[in-house]
């Protein structure tokens, strides 16, 4: 019975694997530039699994991103994955803190930059001209927490924000008003 069970597993493990996922779906690309006319002044056009349901499985998504000049992705997090930013045009500055260290680097044309999973890390446009790099990610659906939607763009109290953040009542209530958050009277809401 043992040599039947070894011949079986040698036969097996003698065919071919083959992956089906890479036949799956196509995708023709868009080699448009995102619409950079917004409060960050950047576009991120995403095949995560959410817009782009082919990578749905592999592991893997990406990402174009177009920063105008002047323009910044704020600082943000991916609790998902890791992010590997691929310069292609202009001069981008990008970075994460750890809470110990910022690692920090301003990148030109075929320059990379890794940024760990959950790492707060920020990309700005630090060039004279539109900056354009490629993001690759280690989920099919990495997430992303900006910090600034998270502190402005909610409905809790403005002094509230203001005392756990050590700014300004009425910056709050001006970056409140900016990102879209309700209660800027100095009161709690339920």
């Amino acid at each position: 019975m043992r040599i039947h069970v070894l011949f079986l597993f040698s036969l097996l493990s003698t065919i071919p694997h083959y992956s089906y996922a890479s036949v799956n779906d196509f995708c023709v690309a868009d080699l448009k530039a995102g619409d950079t006319n917004n409060t960050f002044k950047a576009a991120l056009t995403s095949a995560f699994v959410t817009d782009f349901p082919a990578v749905n499985g592999l592991g893997v998504s990406a990402a174009r991103l177009d920063i105008a000049k002047g323009g910044s992705i704020p600082m943000h997090t991916h609790p998902g994955a890791t992010e590997l930013l691929i310069m292609v045009e202009g001069e981008i500055t990008a970075g994460f803190m750890t809470p110990f260290a910022l690692y920090s680097k301003t990148l030109k044309p075929g320059d990379v930059f890794v940024f760990p999973q959950g790492q707060l890390h920020f990309q700005v446009n630090s060039g004279k001209k539109k900056a354009t790099a490629f993001l690759a990610f280690s989920s099919a659906n990495p997430g992303a927490q900006l910090l600034d939607l998270l502190l402005f763009g909610n409905a809790l109290s403005s002094d509230i924000v203001a005392q756990t953040t050590f700014l300004d009542i009425d910056q709050v209530k001006k970056l409140k008003a900016r990102f879209g958050g309700k209660n800027l009277n100095n009161h709690m809401s339920m």
